[in-house]
């Protein structure tokens, strides 16, 4: 199966196209460094050749709302166009859990018209919302810093390891279209200021957390059940402590 990965040279992209080459799929990185081009259609048309499943795990070089809207409908009615006429049979789209209920975040906007994009083309499709990522703990935490403290909500988020997000990427990939929405997250929830403390700790950053109900995290307010799955989540199995110990293992 020709499994063609946009966005193949970022952290879920390049750990995705590994996934798949090891299942003996032929998954093909497309992204600007291999001459892919979604914002300006450079390059896309030739890539979809023969493609039977299109996976879109890119993401917009800037957070900035008007930019960042500007880069998921323009990158997506590209590939659109280009999977209708490959004759593309699924089109997978990477999201986040939440996207729909955190309007305030201009950056949810843009998922969310990203997704509106793809269940109205007409293609087969799955759409996978993830959890936060333990690898972008850290980047919450500095969007959230000022000075010395870290201001975040106390609400309950359920974050995962990268390696399981591609993991139930590949496996929605290679699966028959769901034409619906797949959410997964890991193991374990946490309070987010709890996870923050957390993680300043193990890494002996000498911020401190100040627990602050009223936190924006980008720009939206937070419920206390914004940031973590419905029910009928896929779950995965890498808890924070698990993937501590496999970064530390890696060095």
């Amino acid at each position: 199966m020709k499994i063609v990965v946009v966005g193949g040279s970022g952290l879920i992209g390049s750990k995705l196209v590994t996934k798949l080459g090891g299942q003996g799929h032929e998954a093909v990185p497309a992204s600007p460094k291999t001459g892919v081009n979604t914002l300006t259609g450079e390059g896309v048309a030739d890539v979809l050749v023969g493609a039977d499943v299109v996976v879109d795990v890119s993401n917009s070089p800037s957070f900035e709302d008007t930019a960042v809207r500007e880069f998921f409908e323009t990158s997506t009615r590209n590939l659109l166009a280009a999977a209708t006429d490959a004759g593309v049979g699924h089109y997978v789209a990477l999201s986040i859990v939440g996207s729909d209920r955190l309007p305030d975040s201009g950056y949810m906007r843009a998922k969310v018209a990203q997704e509106k994009l793809v269940a109205a083309s007409g293609l087969p499709y799955s759409l996978v919302h993830a959890t936060q990522f333990f690898e972008f703990v850290q980047g919450i935490l500095d969007a959230a810093t000022d000075g010395d403290t870290v201001h975040l909500a106390p609400v309950l988020i359920q974050p995962m390891a990268a390696d399981d997000v591609a993991a139930a990427v590949a496996e929605v990939a290679v699966g028959a279209p769901t034409n619906g929405t797949v959410e997964i997250a890991g193991p374990e929830q946490f309070r987010l200021d709890e996870l923050g403390r957390s993680v300043l700790t193990a890494r002996q950053d000498a911020r401190s957390v100040v627990t602050d109900p009223g936190a924006r995290y980008f720009g939206a307010t937070l419920g206390e059940r914004s940031l973590v799955p419905l029910d009928g989540a896929r779950v995965a199995s890498t808890s924070l402590d698990d993937w501590r110990a496999q970064a530390a293992r890696q060095g």
